[in-house]
């Protein structure tokens, strides 16, 4: 009730990026705060009982994560722990600090309870973020998203380098490091979502090394079926440890929000709930090519307890919320673990 009457009209009297910098704000402050900490614990933590899972060696409390997106720069963990997640991703965090695309560059669709956004990959960088985190005492598993600088001049064998320099960074303070592939890595604007670019990405990663970090890839939500199929027989050759699914979109097809709107938004990732159908459907591609072999993280779309349980149902083993907590609240969180299946 308080996000609903009145948080969310305040912060959707913002623009969208405006009011999300305000919620992060208000996050890294709850996170320096007893008090807040204690508050939030009280109105959204607990309620794991029966929720636990242990995947690639971590014990997850609950199976309610927080996606990459939200937190690029590692402020709000403590604070995200303390509403209730199970664990957070933070990120994507890149090689190089970026400030990103010019705005405007955030949307929402409220009629769609979706967003667009075209960000760019804006982030402190991985030396800032990783040397904060190293002092962070937190009791659920910390994923770090990792992706390429957003700089056209850095491709092929480079592009390949700064990855690695933020899987090494990430290696010295996460629980696991999710790989995101679906970010340009040469100055045509192509992605490591092409086979022989994601071969070449992970041939130069540190993923032979015996205290690896686990490792997870994460794919488009617009990607065929057969060629997920082809780029999982990659990432599988490389002893990747699980999979995200899904990040956001470039289509349009679903959407209610007049064309006129979406024309003057233009290019942009879509998330929220416009994505849910396509997502679980990617959810159900991975589980027929896994077999239950290794754990799928499902995002997209999760806006309900009905939505959350669609993809425990696809063969989501860990779920992560981001663009439904912007119309649901923290409260969100709750709702989905209430719902959820007990041990």
């Amino acid at each position: 009730m308080l996000y609903s009457t009145i948080l969310k009209p305040y912060l959707f009297n913002k623009d969208a990026e405006s009011a999300h910098e305000l919620a992060v704000d208000w996050a890294q402050r709850t996170s320096q705060s007893a008090a807040l900490l204690s508050i939030c614990r009280m109105m959204y933590g607990g309620n794991d009982a029966g929720l636990r899972k242990e995947y690639f060696g971590l014990t997850f409390p609950n199976p309610v994560g927080l996606a990459a997106g939200f937190d690029k720069n590692g402020v709000t963990p403590i604070a995200m722990q303390a509403m209730g997640f199970g664990f957070v991703e933070i990120g994507s965090i890149t090689a190089k600090a970026a400030e990103g695309n010019p705005k405007p560059r955030a949307f929402r669709l409220p009629e769609d309870h979706s967003l667009i956004n075209r960000m760019g990959l804006n982030n402190e960088g991985a030396d800032v973020i990783t040397d904060r985190l190293k002092t962070l005492n937190l009791s659920i598993p910390l994923g770090i998203n990792i992706a390429k600088t957003n700089d056209a001049t850095i491709h092929g064998d480079a592009a390949v380098e700064d990855y690695a320099y933020s899987y090494q960074k990430a290696a010295e303070v996460a629980d696991y490091i999710t790989v995101n592939i679906s970010c340009p890595n040469t100055g045509e604007g192509k992605t490591f979502e092409n086979p022989a670019a994601l071969e070449a990405l992970l041939k130069g990663l540190p993923l032979n090394q015996n205290d690896r970090k686990p490792t997870l890839v994460k794919f488009s939500v617009d990607t065929a079926k057969s060629d997920l199929e082809k780029l999982v027989e990659i990432c599988e050759s490389y002893s990747i440890d699980g999979y995200v699914a899904t990040n956001t979109s470039s289509d349009r097809s679903e959407l209610t929000t007049d064309a006129d709107t979406l024309t003057k938004i233009g290019n942009g990732g879509l998330s929220g709930a416009a994505i849910h159908k396509k997502s679980t459907k990617v959810i159900g591609w991975l589980n027929e090519f896994l077999q239950g072999k290794k754990p799928i993280i499902g995002v997209g779309g999760i806006n309900n307890a009905q939505s959350a349980l669609d993809k425990i149902e696809a063969g989501a083993n860990l779920l992560q919320i981001y663009t439904g907590m912007v119309y649901k609240g923290p409260g969100l969180i709750k709702e989905i673990k209430k719902a959820l299946p007990k041990q």
